[in-house]
């Protein structure tokens, strides 16, 4: 009986360290990661990069004007995605899940308003067309 549960309890540690294993393999080094953050030009681009690039863990950032995608490498040893987020949000972007407060907004410029329609239309040039 007591070979029986020495080898019960052998087989559970050598379980149990291969699931802590695994655990470790999740998270990688350099893991590639895209998601969609609020904003209408090239000043919203520099803080909203800036902003992820200062997050610990972060080696490359990029935000793409037209499409909103943001495109990030990160070490997901160091930092989780969720603080990425935060810290864009913090600048006075929104991200989903993660809604930039008002004081974070109010200090963006006021041509990166990217809330108000009017603003929007304009940086498409929209409000171009509608006063010819």
């Amino acid at each position: 009986m007591k070979k029986i549960i020495f080898i019960f309890s052998i087989f559970f540690i050598g379980f149990s360290a291969q699931a802590q294993d695994l655990q470790e393999v999740k998270k990688k080094k350099n893991a590639r990661v895209s998601f969609e953050v609020n904003g209408i030009c090239g000043m919203c681009k520099k803080r909203i990069e800036i902003a992820a690039l200062k997050t610990k863990g972060v080696k490359f950032a990029i935000w793409d004007v037209k499409t909103h995608q943001m495109n990030v490498i990160l070490d997901e040893r160091k930092t989780a995605l969720d603080s990425i987020k935060q810290n864009i949000a913090n600048v006075g972007h929104d991200v989903k899940g993660f809604i930039a407060s008002d004081k974070a907004y109010a200090s963006v410029h006021p041509c990166c308003k990217y809330r108000d329609s009017k603003i929007v239309l304009d940086h498409e040039g929209g409000l171009q067309k509608e006063k010819n």
